[in-house]
């Protein structure tokens, strides 16, 4: 599928594939790497510059993409006095040991530009603002350490560091967001980039699937590179689907479609695809002018602008209507261009209008699911857990979810018994005793003497639970059972020690 994913990415105007690498992918245990199927970076790699195309490697290797534990191994739990994304020695050590794995192995490959490879960009950590402000100073002098770190691994190339304000020289500051076309790097002398223009979001479990106008995601984009931009990419250009147990959260999809120019399943979304690939090629039409001068910034109206490029090398022009309610007519030069409401026209030659981000001519598809004929399954019901199995723990309390299980499984079953006395006050009066269950997340099937009585769940929001209702309890020895399950592990860092345990009260 890569194959394709790629020439269809270069059909539609793209210059740089940008790629994240998942730590927890490659190391899934200490120092055992995996790099086959799927995960098999250095063949990507070489498949982006066997297309002509280059590459920007976003190692990380924090990552965040709604990816399970935010791409971090979860046996980085149980690395003795580690604190995570702040200046902690255990953290820093593993951290700088799987950065200098990938960077090596690129090496090996001759895959950095200046050896003839296709990667002209490279990015260390990911979005540390918000981690600074919630951490401080800790979380400033570690990203200040993991620049510095990148930088000595000497690449050949530049460093990044995405929504990083304070990211030192020579490392280059990024914008992530639907709009950048105010972001400012933190130097004159670096250039103004954009890693993610974000297509539209990701989806979660109980939530409306966002979508986001083509009209309007071409409208940031030529609104950024009118405004200096040099470099944008798509936040996804192709999300796909994160199979297995790798989509994050707690509650993201499986599927990471994110309303992108190529679906979920690689197909192209239209007129999302077609339109980007025109504006692609009408702003590649004014790169002559646009590396050659600065803008020089004209009023054509209340909400309305021209852009303009104009040096001996050639003239383009942008001529931006802001107003989000109305279209105008607008003299430029010697012409009169119609701008539809919250649109940009780009001329080229600063004559000629060859894109509007608002007048689309991609045809407009709209696709719809249909059940597959001669669809068959079988189903079955599971035994509830029984404390004399050979994968049973004894343990006092309740234990947290992800100690227990090392994320090997979504699935706990914590179990216990209550005795009963026949002499018990409900058993006469009728007022059924309360079981509740308190959990930080994320669902739970409730069992009482091998039946199913009731089940709880959270949500993306609030991924915390309570179940409370009666039960029935007999004389004897009852059983309780509860199935906890874990709906992807969050990606921010602080839910990075987020408990996923149970708290249970009988009164």
């Amino acid at each position: 599928m890569w194959p394709d994913l790629i020439q269809k990415a270069k059909d539609g105007g793209l210059d740089v594939i940008q790629t994240y690498v998942f730590w927890n992918g490659h190391e899934p245990t200490p120092g055992n790497y995996y790099f086959n199927d799927r995960y098999d970076l250095v063949k990507f790699v070489k498949l982006v510059q066997q297309a002509g195309l280059y590459l920007n490697l976003r190692i990380g290797p924090y990552v965040c993409a709604e990816w399970n534990f935010g791409g971090l191994p979860v046996w980085l739990k149980d690395v003795p006095g580690i604190s995570f994304r702040t200046d902690n020695e255990p953290f820093k050590a593993a951290m700088q040991k799987f950065t200098e794995k990938i960077v090596n192995m690129m090496k090996q490959e001759q895959l950095f530009e200046p050896q003839g490879g296709p990667i002209i960009l490279s990015q260390i950590e990911n979005e540390m603002d918000p981690v600074e402000y919630e951490i401080g100073a800790p979380a400033k002098a570690y990203a200040q350490w993991a620049a510095k770190m990148a930088v000595g691994l000497d690449t050949g190339v530049p460093w990044i560091m995405c929504k990083q304000e304070d990211a030192p020289d020579p490392v280059i500051n990024t914008c992530n967001a639907f709009y950048c076309e105010n972001f400012k790097p933190n130097a004159p002398y670096k250039p103004k980039m954009w890693t993610e223009a974000w297509t539209a979001w990701f989806s979660a479990w109980g939530n409306p699937v966002a979508y986001r106008p083509a009209e309007d995601l071409a409208f940031s984009i030529v609104k950024f590179i009118q405004s200096g931009g040099s470099y944008a990419n798509y936040y996804m250009y192709h999300g796909g689907t994160n199979f297995g147990r790798t989509a994050g959260g707690p509650f993201v999809t499986t599927s990471y479609d994110y309303d992108a120019p190529l679906d979920e399943y690689g197909l192209t979304n239209e007129p999302r695809y077609t339109h980007l690939k025109h504006m692609h090629k009408a702003i590649k039409q004014s790169e002559t002018a646009l590396v050659s001068a600065d803008a020089t910034v004209r009023s054509l109206g209340k909400n309305q602008e021209a852009h303009v490029y104009s040096s001996k090398w050639g003239c383009a022009a942008f001529l931006a209507n802001y107003d989000v309610n109305y279209a105008v007519t607008v003299d430029f030069g010697n012409g009169r261009y119609d701008l539809p409401a919250w649109s940009i026209s780009i001329l080229p030659d600063c004559k000629t209008e060859f894109y509007n981000t608002a007048k689309v001519s991609a045809p407009r598809v709209h696709r719809k699911m249909t059940p597959v004929g001669g669809f068959t399954w079988n189903s079955y019901i599971d035994e509830v857990a029984s404390g004399f199995a050979s994968d049973t723990t004894t343990l006092d309390g309740l234990w947290e979810q992800v100690y227990l299980t090392k994320d090997s499984s979504d699935y706990l079953w914590y179990m216990t018994d209550i005795k009963i006395e026949g002499n018990e006050a409900f058993l006469k009066n009728g007022d059924d005793p309360v079981l509740t269950v308190q959990s930080a997340g994320h669902f739970v099937n409730v069992f009482v003497n091998g039946k199913l009585i009731g089940s709880a769940y959270g949500s993306k929001d609030n991924p915390k639970l309570t179940f409370s209702q009666g039960v029935k309890l007999n004389v004897g020895v009852n059983k309780i059972a509860l199935l906890s399950a874990s709906v992807g592990l969050a990606v921010s860092v602080s839910h990075f020690s987020l408990e996923l345990g149970l708290n249970l009260a009988v009164p």
